[in-house]
Parts: structure tokens; C-alpha cells; sequence
């Protein structure tokens, strides 16, 4: 397989950031909600996913080891800082549905990851293309877990009455409870669907450990990681 197809497949479905990896639950159940707005915290962490990759993999040679992490999470917080601007100016309604979350970004654990673990070894053109495979692949995963809390939760989609629904809404869908009930729900076909090989098990292993190389661990407490 073509290596930029690989990198988008990856971030989209084998390595999808809510469903497979389970990282930024916090703002995945929180935001879920409303469609329109859990769109707009998917578009926001894509944003900052881009601009943060692609400034990390450039400079990337010139950071040493020892500052790295303060150097990304600098950056990352940078262009958290922007995108919270620019929804604030041109986006208001949506700046306000998503509070403290917005700013929260610059420390969602799925955009630090992707720094650590690919901009900060990788080329432009490519952590570029990782950054807006992840950033994909959390939105979609927002989008489906609010679309179906919003229609059964609030007989809406997309702030639209729905038929029927409208009229018998579900209450605990958008409740923190119905947050749950969806995620897990939505696991479990993922599952079905690909015989639980969405991601190998050896994945979880020390090789894509974003903390590695600082680890200290000994070979042998290594090996039981895997």
C-alpha cells in the first residue's frame, strides 16, 4: 500500500483516535450532544492538529531531545489560540456551545500524540497528511456519536425537527449516562464489523509508546508491556 494511503487508512480507521485508540473521550462525550457542534469541535482539533504538526515537523531537527515536549505543547497551545480566536470572531453561537472545551484542545491527548509520535520524526508533506487523517477521523467519530444522541436524545438532527421523533424524545441519550450507551454501542459494531482486528494487538506495544525514549524501563519490563 502507497505510504500517503497508509497514513490517511490509519488515522481515519486503523487507528481512529475515539474508536480504536480511545483518546479525547472528555470532549467526545461532552460536545456530543448537537451534531453542528461536535462537527465544529471536530473541524476546531483538526485545525490545531494541522497547524501544530506541520510547524513541529518542520523545525523538528533544530529542537533538542531534552525540550521537546515543552517545545510542542508551546506550539500546540499556540495554534489552540488561534482556532479559539477565530471561532470566537466568525463563529460565535458555536464559541459559546463549546466553552471550556475549545481552549482544552492544547492539551487533548490525541493532538499531543500525533506530534510526539509522528511529526516529530517525519516530513512535512506526510505530518501534514497524518494530521488531517486524524483530525478526520475524530470528526467522523463525533459526528456519529452526536448524530445519534441528537436524533434520539432530542428528535433533531442538525437543529431540524425530526417526524415522530420530535414528539417521543429519549432524554438519557443526552444525558452523560446516553454518552456512554452510544460509545460503547458504537464500539462493539466496530468490533463485529472487523472481528476485533481494527488494530493489532502488538500496537500497544513500547514501539508506539509516545513516552519511549523516557521511559527507563529495562528490556525485560519492556516486554511485558507488549
Amino acid at each position: 500500500m502507497n505510504k500517503k494511503i497508509s497514513i490517511i487508512y490509519n488515522g481515519i480507521i486503523k487507528e481512529n483516535p475515539v474508536f480504536v485508540l480511545l483518546l479525547g473521550l472528555c470532549p467526545t462525550l461532552a460536545v456530543s450532544t448537537d451534531t453542528l457542534d461536535a462537527v465544529g469541535m471536530g473541524l476546531a482539533t483538526t485545525f490545531v492538529l494541522i497547524g501544530s504538526n506541520a510547524a513541529i515537523s518542520l523545525i523538528r531537527k533544530s529542537i533538542p531531545n531534552k525540550v521537546r515536549i515543552p517545545c510542542f505543547i508551546v506550539l500546540i497551545a499556540g495554534f489552540t489560540t488561534i482556532a479559539r480566536l477565530l471561532v470566537q470572531a466568525y463563529v460565535y453561537d458555536l464559541y459559546t456551545a463549546l466553552g471550556i472545551f475549545l481552549p482544552l484542545i492544547a492539551v487533548n491527548c490525541i493532538v499531543f500524540a500525533r506530534a510526539e509520535i509522528f511529526a516529530g520524526k517525519n516530513n512535512i508533506v506526510d505530518s501534514t497528511i497524518d494530521a488531517i487523517s486524524v483530525g478526520l477521523g475524530f470528526t467522523l467519530a463525533m459526528f456519529l456519536i452526536a448524530s445519534l444522541r441528537e436524533i434520539f436524545g432530542n428528535g433533531t438532527w442538525f437543529k431540524m425537527p425530526l417526524p415522530i421523533l420530535s414528539e417521543n424524545k429519549i432524554e438519557v441519550f443526552i444525558l452523560a449516562p446516553g454518552g456512554f450507551i452510544v460509545f460503547g454501542l458504537l464500539i462493539a459494531i466496530i468490533n463485529k464489523i472487523s472481528k476485533g482486528k481494527v488494530i493489532k494487538k502488538s500496537n500497544f506495544g513500547c514501539e508506539y509508546c509516545p513516552s519511549k525514549a523516557i521511559c527507563g524501563k529495562t528490556s525485560s519490563e519492556k516486554e511485558e508491556c507488549k
